[in-house]
């Protein structure tokens, strides 16, 4: 590997859950991991444990910086003592796991800022967790967010194999969504997801934009938003040179996309884009936040504390999760290192 390699952090998620053992079960799939620099972040105990529950032994040599990453070429492990064995167990949602986590993600974005990492892939967390833990922020997108310095606009993206979904609004009380219908969303997130369908890969991304209420409005019967904000949204996109469509009514749109017309939803809401998703392919999902410094990746499952150390868990959704790290991460290099050369 060369100096345009690009560096991924992996995390090991929530010491309660299934994160340990679903990337001891990634790091023996060897050729993920050509052609990137992959530097595992954890508490040695946690990373043994979830060898022991997935029945793997790996031998990752350990660096003391993200720095030195690049002088490896296959992948090592960074040690950062951030909870004790006996102070978390199985399907637990303590204080100090949640504090692990926090602590474990801060070291990652650190070394984000300084330049040392090109994307992140972190194993399920837990919310309430992370709460009881100091974590003072609606969820990790803004915890992210804030460290990264982040001004403009961000949301999460769900992805299932070649389909993203973004949304204007999320872990909000529905009764608030209306509000968040605004052209300025709707603008920032159409545009926000076309660039990162770019990043991951897309050459041409196809995005095409939900409507907010029933039948896409029936011309105005059942809401005024699609006529109102929600056309001159994309009629702006469309002005500014990303090929956006829409709106159409959010019970078809996602059988046009399924079918292989877009790339891309852009919905009002978060269940307006999360049940159609996970219906169609709950298993394999990844979650991608968006708008951040560098790309930001994890399995769109939870924690999964109902199997957590059994050996169990499902690692496709992390599988993808670090392959869309990747390909971003590299692209996302590319670009850096070409910026600098014509700086």
């Amino acid at each position: 590997m060369t100096n345009t390699s690009p560096v991924i952090a992996v995390t090991l998620g929530d010491p309660a859950g299934i994160g340990p053992e679903l990337i001891a079960r990634l790091f023996a799939e060897t050729p993920l991991f050509e052609g990137v620099h992959t530097v595992l972040v954890g508490d040695r105990w946690l990373w043994q444990e979830g060898q022991r529950v997935a029945g793997q032994s790996h031998r990752l040599p350990e660096i003391e910086d993200f720095a030195a990453a690049r002088h490896h070429d296959g992948p090592v492990f960074l040690a950062v003592d951030s909870v004790a064995e006996g102070e978390v167990g199985y399907a637990e949602e303590t204080a100090a796991g949640g504090a692990s986590v926090l602590a474990v993600l801060s070291r990652c974005l650190e070394a984000a800022q300084a330049g040392e990492v090109d994307a992140i892939c972190f194993a399920p967390l837990n919310k309430l967790s992370m709460k009881k833990g100091g974590l003072r922020h609606e969820d990790e997108l803004h915890f992210f967010a804030e460290r990264l310095g982040v001004e403009g606009y961000f949301c999460e993206f769900n992805t299932l194999g070649s389909l993203w979904t973004s949304r204007i609004s999320s872990h909000i009380p529905l009764k608030d969504a209306a509000s968040y219908v605004t052209r300025e969303r709707i603008v920032a997130a159409s545009e926000l997801i076309h660039d990162s369908l770019k990043l991951a890969g897309f050459d041409a991304p196809r995005v095409a934009v939900a409507a907010f209420n029933p039948h896409g409005g029936e011309g105005g019967t059942c809401g005024r938003e699609e006529i109102d904000v929600i056309a001159p949204a994309v009629e702006q996109c469309r002005a500014q040179g990303y090929p956006i469509d829409g709106p159409f009514p959010a019970d078809t749109i996602f059988i046009k996309a399924r079918d292989g017309e877009y790339d891309a939803i852009v919905t009002m809401y978060h269940d307006q884009g999360q049940i159609a998703i996970k219906l169609m392919g709950f298993k394999q999902g990844v979650t991608v936040q968006g708008g951040l410094p560098i790309p930001i990746t994890t399995p769109a499952h939870g924690t999964a504390f109902d199997i957590a150390g059994q050996g169990k868990a499902d690692m496709g959704p992390t599988r993808n999760a670090f392959s869309i790290a990747c390909r971003m991460g590299a692209n996302l290099r590319r670009q850096r290192l070409a910026d600098a050369t014509h700086a």
